[in-house]
């Protein structure tokens, strides 16, 4: 066995399948996007028929490109968009409705209720969680009660839930397997993160029959084989993660203290705290990081909901540009004597603000105003948003934190992004030279759990940096742009945040 491995990959807008050989090279790769769903005004969804349909393509793309058969591959990890819920027939496989992706806010009133009814230190204390939209139980107690049969029916055993990992698994392995990793169930508003448990005082709170749930698994476990008439041969499935705990893995953050942060659709900063939790005072996420021989890493999270995703629609909503990679020549081109500041609250603010009625905005417009000045500012708010999440995170974490921030996502190949970040965080930003690191993380799971990959020092060694970003911008410049920026978010806030 030559130590390949096939990673999907499994994001919000596409799907990506991945081969690496033995020396963590890529070898063959295979990318397909979906449709985004927009039924209502903050609501997002996907079909899982789509997804899964994506899935299979890639992956077989993946091995064309590789010159490979599913004979080569040693195993194949999975990692997936968090937190997005799929429930589906168990006898048929056939999902009862779309997906609702992360992303969604149409479960706003129920979080506020939950809220008003004193339930919220209740679930930080075991899930590390706010109680928002974002996460998926309230999606689940959507879907039971606006799906018709839906309830009845999840009680009498017939229906399955899961994160996009667990319908993946179930339709890989044909429906004999129904199970998940500890880092796509600490993300549900339903798991115990220090019991490591589905908590059954959570279920009965959102009205979640224990029956829909998934097993939960260490990150590298065997969670079955491919069916054969997929790829022509079975191939065991050995590795699973949610993507921001992926790249984790993959940027090698294995030391407490290690920070990492992914620009995708959104953008995902996670700090390494350990086998100790750590209780954010600062409306952070308490979360686990991995879970590995029932040992259970956790982290402090910053999410985002909204990174890549405003490129996306200067280009397709406005039509500002014809490709995404526009977006750093066009903010290097803008007025410098123009301040516009634009606060990407399109589904609402994520962490450290937690606002899911927020809605964007754009300060500082004058009539000079154009499509340089729009990208420089969606650049920016990526930037903005990060300053955020790491000064929270240095708030909360009392341990020795690293001061160099390991980046990983689409967006961090804009030389002009990432210059910019490090300015605003007045700290060194590194670029690594494998820029998959959500796909490598999971290949790693899956090729270490097969035994044709290192364990974690070999794999660290591997890590190799691309580029380091030094700030350059003056101390006076990065306070007026961060004042800027604290100012429009006050502004944008809704009369319902928890900030006030």
């Amino acid at each position: 066995m030559a130590g390949y491995v096939l990673a999907i990959d499994q994001g919000t807008t596409s799907s990506r399948a991945i081969v690496f050989d033995g020396a963590f090279r890529i070898a063959g790769v295979g990318q397909q996007e979906f449709p985004q769903l927009f039924p209502r005004s903050g609501w997002v969804e996907h079909d899982p028929e789509a997804i899964w349909a994506s899935v299979v393509d890639t992956c077989r793309a993946a091995l064309a490109k590789a010159s490979l058969s599913a004979s080569d591959i040693a195993a194949i990890g999975i990692t997936n968009q968090r937190e997005t819920a799929v429930i589906w027939d168990r006898a048929t496989g056939a999902p009862i409705h779309n997906a609702i992706v992360w992303q969604d806010r149409r479960t706003a009133d129920l979080c506020r209720r939950l809220v008003e009814e004193g339930a919220a230190e209740t679930i930080a204390a075991k899930t590390g969680l706010v109680v928002d939209p974002y996460f998926s139980a309230t999606k689940i107690a959507w879907l039971l009660d606006n799906v018709p049969g839906a309830r009845r029916r999840a009680e009498a055993g017939e229906l399955a839930f899961g994160t996009v990992d667990s319908f993946l698994l179930w339709r890989l392995t044909g429906g004999r397997v129904h199970a998940t990793d500890a880092t796509n169930a600490c993300r549900t508003m339903l798991f115990d993160i220090e019991a490591n448990e589905w908590d059954e005082e959570l279920l009965r709170l959102l009205g979640v029959p224990r029956a829909l749930l998934p097993e939960v698994k260490d990150c590298a476990a065997e969670f079955g084989t491919t069916d054969p008439a997929l790829f022509g041969t079975p191939i065991p499935i050995l590795g699973m993660a949610g993507d921001q705990h992926a790249a984790t893995l993959g940027q090698a953050c294995f030391t407490p203290g290690m920070t990492k942060s992914t620009y995708g659709t959104g953008c995902f900063a996670v700090l390494n705290t350990g086998t100790t939790r750590c209780h954010s005072k600062n409306r952070l996420l308490s979360t686990i990081a991995y879970r590995l021989d029932g040992v259970t890493t956790y982290a402090l999270e910053g999410s985002i909901f909204i990174a890549g995703a405003a490129v996306q629609w200067l280009r397709d909503g406005l039509k500002l540009m014809e490709r995404a990679e526009q977006s750093g020549p066009m903010a290097a081109s803008a007025d410098e004597a123009q301040d516009v500041v634009l606060v990407p609250a399109f589904v609402g603010l994520g962490a450290p603000h937690w606002d899911a009625e927020a809605r964007g905005a754009i300060y500082g417009l004058t009539r000079n105003s154009g499509p340089n000045e729009f990208a420089r500012a969606a650049l920016e708010a990526v930037c903005f948003q990060t300053a955020d999440l790491l000064d929270a995170m240095r708030r909360d974490w009392r341990g020795e934190a690293s001061m160099v921030l390991r980046v990983d996502g689409g967006m961090v190949a804009s030389d002009w992004t990432m210059q910019r970040l490090a300015d605003i965080l007045a700290a060194p930003v590194d670029r690594p030279v494998v820029l998959e690191t959500t796909a490598l993380g999971a290949a790693w799971l899956a090729g270490h759990k097969a035994g044709v990959w290192p364990g974690r020092e070999g794999f660290a060694a591997s890590w190799h940096l691309e580029r380091r970003f030094e700030p350059q911008m003056s101390p006076v410049e990065r306070g007026r742009k961060l004042g800027a920026w604290a100012d429009a978010v006050r502004r944008t806030r809704s009369t319902h945040s928890p900030l006030g």
